[in-house]
């Protein structure tokens, strides 16, 4: 495989809540693909044909140009996108990890990294994800969903006293990165949470909280790596602890029994399988005093940043940055 003749279209940027999270993402990624001899286009998807000159102003925090769903069918479909050999997908959230650009990407018949339409739609959307855990036999924490416009808030309170309990987790159903997610510690706060989780999605949990730990496990072509323990100085991991430098400690490999490690790595992979994904993901868990371990979701497109968390998982395991991004690229050119 010569790289320097490969055509690798790299997406970064995108019209989600998510997009200044896939910026950081995929500059580490264009630095690693570039290391590595690869031939780099990079495109934001949200720009459509209309994308900048300079590569800098891909991964700025401020924004160039005017952003648009329908813009990623424009791009996909132009000439922008002839002898493309892969795509690199860099995008987080709505558009990017949901099935919807999988779909575009396999009409013009263009491989690209990460899983396939109906894994990555499944994976994306919280409620089937936990269908299909119990399933398979995944323990995930009770929940209740609701419906924008079709719901009682009375009767939801109902439900959370005899099923869910306080604190309660309320998140969107299909959106990333905790945005939108509130923890509840009682019924006061449930309607702006609901209010908040519902600007980002149509649907949303309520979800049992696990107090415990948080764990986690990256699963990269069906292998298992070391298990990181997440602790936020905050005591709960939300937007501002994931994305402030220094208000998390990552812990890999965990300070865990290896019997409870070994066990978060089969569930891990059980879970990764149950919805079919591909190539890598994250797999989160809460962990109670019991060593009960509860799968909160998949991520099928985890933050790729070179200090994110399955790059450091897979450096615990004795590979680098550029070695994981480039097994990442590889299964999708194979």
């Amino acid at each position: 495989m010569y790289k320097n003749k490969l055509n690798i279209a790299l997406l970064v940027g995108g019209t989600s809540p998510e997009r200044q999270v896939s910026k950081a993402s995929s500059k580490s990624i264009y630095i690693a693909l570039t290391e590595l001899g690869y031939n780099v286009k990079v495109f934001d998807p949200g720009l459509g044909v209309d994308q900048l000159a300079n590569i800098d102003d891909y991964f700025a925090v401020e924004d160039k140009g005017v952003l648009n769903d329908e813009n990623y069918v424009k791009l996909v479909a132009s000439p922008l996108f002839d002898n493309i050999d892969a795509v690199f997908i860099g995008l987080h959230g709505k558009w990017g990890e949901d099935g919807a650009l999988q779909s575009l990407l396999e009409l013009r018949g263009i491989k690209y990294t990460g899983s396939s339409i109906l894994a990555s739609a499944i994976a994306m959307d919280k409620i089937y994800s936990k269908i299909m855990f119990r399933h398979f036999g995944v323990l995930t924490p009770n929940w209740i969903d609701l419906e924008k416009g079709n719901y009682n808030l009375s009767d939801i309170k109902s439900l959370i006293k005899e099923k869910i309990f306080y604190p309660c987790i309320v998140k969107p159903n299909d959106s990333g990165s905790t945005i939108g997610l509130s923890k509840c510690k009682d019924e006061s706060e449930i309607d702006s949470a609901v209010v908040e989780a519902f600007k980002y999605s149509s649907k949303i949990l309520i979800e049992e909280f696990i107090p415990g730990r948080e764990l986690t496990v990256a699963v990269i072509k069906n292998k298992t790596y070391p298990v990181l323990e997440i602790i936020p100085h905050s005591g709960f991991y939300d937007y501002e602890s994931k994305y402030t430098p220094g208000m998390t400690d990552y812990i890999v490999p965990a300070d865990i029994p290896d019997e409870l490690s070994q066990y978060l790595q089969k569930q891990a992979l059980l879970a990764f399988k149950a919805l079919g994904c591909k190539t890598y993901s994250r797999v989160d868990f809460r962990v109670n005093e019991k060593s009960e371990a509860y799968v909160l979701e998949v991520n099928n497109l985890p933050g790729m940043t070179s200090t994110s968390l399955v790059p450091k998982m897979a450096k615990c395991a004795g590979l680098s940055f550029n070695e994981l991004i480039d097994i990442i690229l590889k299964d999708a050119l194979s």
